[in-house]
């Protein structure tokens, strides 16, 4: 699949996404591991965490896929949906899972829809036998393959705050 440059946050801990916190059993079943990270989102990478939930719903999957979308979205990209950076990307990596045309992802303009990049991370993820029993981690890995494995991490408290306060809106 891809490998990614290192997209190590800017803000290790930011202002709370929302009053509303994670339900650890369903959205975060395996704890957090390590440090966690969080960064302010604005309107478009709101957009973008709506667009994944949405996308993962019509997928008929759960909201701990949305957790891991979001937070593989998070490290590829802080939720923003990039084009093609030049020398600050990694070879035709883009959009918001930096998904490579060379690598089968889609077309350019497919990896840089939103709803069409999530699907096709969460085909990926459908293919991972077992994942949702394994750390959030080594799930967006195995979809993934990211020369840094286990920066998926950082995000999963993030991410399920902002699947607990947008599921249902």
């Amino acid at each position: 699949m891809a490998a990614f440059a290192d997209t190590t946050p800017t803000t290790a801990a930011a202002k709370p996404v929302a009053a509303v916190q994670a339900d650890s059993g369903k959205l975060i079943p395996h704890g957090v591991q390590g440090k966690q990270s969080r960064i302010d989102l604005n309107g478009e990478q709101m957009a973008n965490v709506k667009a994944i939930i949405a996308a993962t719903k019509k997928t008929g999957m759960d909201e701990r896929a949305a957790v891991v979308a979001i937070a593989t979205s998070l490290q590829e990209s802080k939720l923003e949906n990039l084009g093609h950076l030049g020398d600050r990307n990694d070879h035709d990596s883009q959009g918001l899972f930096q998904q490579r045309p060379s690598s089968g992802w889609g077309t350019v303009e497919q990896i840089t829809d939103p709803e069409y990049s999530t699907t096709a991370f969460l085909k990926g993820l459908k293919q991972v036998d077992g994942w949702k029993d394994m750390p959030l981690t080594k799930a967006a890995q195995t979809v993934q393959v990211s020369a840094y494995p286990d920066h998926y991490a950082q995000w999963e408290q993030q991410a399920a705050d902002l699947v607990a306060q947008h599921w249902n809106s």
